[in-house]
Formats: structure tokens, sequence, C-alpha cells
């Protein structure tokens, strides 16, 4: 069975008549003909009562004719989309994303869908190392990746930045005051997770200590931040670092504080070379984004 085929039955249904449906087509009848015989064959009933002047649909062609149609639209359909493909209106863009901050993501989003309403997303969360070898193999779009973060494959394209908090006993000096400096806290152990468990997150914060002359006093591990929260609240003291997914925490005799600098800054990790549409249309939903921080609940490292 061809569509054409179901184009010629719909327009003879139509038009009452061969002579009628071939001048609508802009084909001569004995092909309209010809075809309605060779689908009659195939479906293995009649189509049309041909016994009067004028042609009817049989039974059996009454109830195939918006079975005919609704294929027709599909078929049409299908041919649209793919169209609007080409053109970059329409697609599915695959994001690999981050846990929080949600606010922002969500807002991206919005942007994306006023940029591109026919653009369908799909959010995958995946293990760090795991999204960037989803971009580099082609099954994601882009993905978003957090801290400092450079190589030729993918392409790492800063998209906002995020202030980091501390977290210290609420009796410490700089428990008040203007917000602390990372070499004030130099002394204090330092509770951090492994670096295999976040290398862009450690490697920023070991790193940001080291460039201004102070080596990481190394603390029992981040667990959780609730976990590790609670243990600086009533354990020794130490501190720790985290970026603010869902709002800050408030726990008892822990004071959390602004740090001043450095910032943790969210890329979009794209393939090398010309952007795709649906990437196109992503990377035009970021400029539009809001890049102050939103509310929400907090996740820590």
């Amino acid at each position: 069975m061809e569509l054409r085929q179901l184009e010629y039955f719909v327009a003879v249904a139509e038009e009452g008549g061969f002579g009628r449906a071939a001048e609508r087509l802009g084909i001569v009848q004995s092909a309209v003909s010809q075809q309605i015989r060779r689908l009659e064959r195939q479906l293995g009933v009649p189509l049309f009562d041909r016994s009067t002047r004028r042609v009817r649909l049989s039974g059996a062609g009454e109830r195939l004719l918006p079975e005919a149609r609704a294929a027709l639209a599909a078929a049409r359909r299908v041919r649209e989309v793919a169209a609007g493909i080409v053109s970059g209106a329409d697609g599915v863009l695959r994001l690999g994303s981050v846990h929080g901050p949600g606010d922002r993501i969500y807002r991206l989003l919005d942007e994306l869908a006023a940029v591109a309403p026919r653009l369908k997303v799909r959010l995958r969360r995946l293990p760090l190392a795991d999204r960037l070898a989803a971009v580099r193999a082609g099954e994601l779009d882009a993905a978003l990746v957090r801290g400092p973060l450079t190589a030729p494959d993918p392409v790492f394209l800063p998209v906002w930045e995020d202030p980091l908090y501390v977290a210290l006993p609420a009796g410490h000096p700089l428990s008040d005051g203007p917000a602390p400096r990372l070499e004030q806290l130099a002394d204090l152990p330092l509770r951090l997770a492994p670096r295999e468990r976040n290398p862009p997150f450690h490697d920023l914060v070991t790193g940001a200590l080291r460039a201004v002359g102070a080596e990481p006093v190394p603390g029992p591990p981040f667990t959780t931040l609730q976990e590790t929260l609670t243990e600086i609240g009533s354990g020794s003291p130490s501190w720790t670092v985290f970026y603010e997914v869902a709002g800050l925490p408030s726990v008892p005799r822990v004071a959390i504080r602004p740090l001043a600098g450095p910032a943790l800054i969210t890329s979009l990790a794209v393939p090398p070379g010309p952007p795709s549409a649906p990437l196109r249309h992503l990377l035009a939903a970021v400029a539009r984004v809001d890049a102050g921080p939103g509310p929400g609940q907090s996740a820590a490292r």
C-alpha cells in the first residue's frame, strides 16, 4: 500500500467520481482508476460501488475512509516535523543536568521554551565523567558541569556563577563580621569530600587555598551536608564549603557565611565545531537567564 493510493481513494470519495478526482490531483483518470483497483486488491475489499452513474463508497470504503484520512494526516505531520527539524524550529535537545540550583535550571528551561516552543528537552542526570563521555559520544547535545574544567573536547562555555558558602562553629571569630576569606580559614581543619567524588569542586577549593599561599589542613571527610554540619556544630572546630541548591540550611551552633571568593562557575560542555540547531536555541536561552542565585535547598561537596 502506498500513500498516493490512499490519497487517490480520498480524492475519489470526496469528489464523487474518478474524473473529478483526476482533475483535482492533476493526473489522468486511468491512473486514478488503476491505483484504486490495485488498492482494492491489496486490501481485499471493494472501496466503491460502481453500479450507478455516480461512484459511491461501498460499506467497506465508508469504514476505511476515516482511516485513510488519518494515515494521510499522520504522513503530513511527519513531513512537517521533519521540516521543522531541518529549520531548527523542532527537534529534541538532550541535556545532561546537575543537582540544583533547581530554580535556575527551571528558568533556563522556561527561556528555552520561549525561544523554541516546539523543541522537546530530555534531561539526563549522570555522574560528571559519564556526562562528559556522553557529550563526546554524541549521546548528549550538551551537559551542565560545575567547577574549573578545560579540555579541547568537549568545549566548556561558562554560563553562570554561584557563590560559595562556608560552615564553621557558631562561636568562631569568623562567624560574624565581613565575609571570611580563604586565608583566614586555612588553619582550621577542612571537611572536604575525597577528590574522586567531584574532582572539579575539590580542585577549585584546594587550588584557591594554595593560590593564597595556604595548604589545606585535612579534617574528617565530608559525608552528607546534614551530617557534616551537625559534626561541625558538636565536634572539634572544623569547617566546610558548599554551594546553594535549594536554600541555606539552619543548624544549631553552626554559622553559615558567604565566602569572599572564589565563585563556583557552571559551564555548558558542548561538542567542538558549529552548534546544532537545538544547541543554538539552548545558548540563546542561556543568554536570557538571570544570572542571580535563586532560592532552594543547599547541596554541599
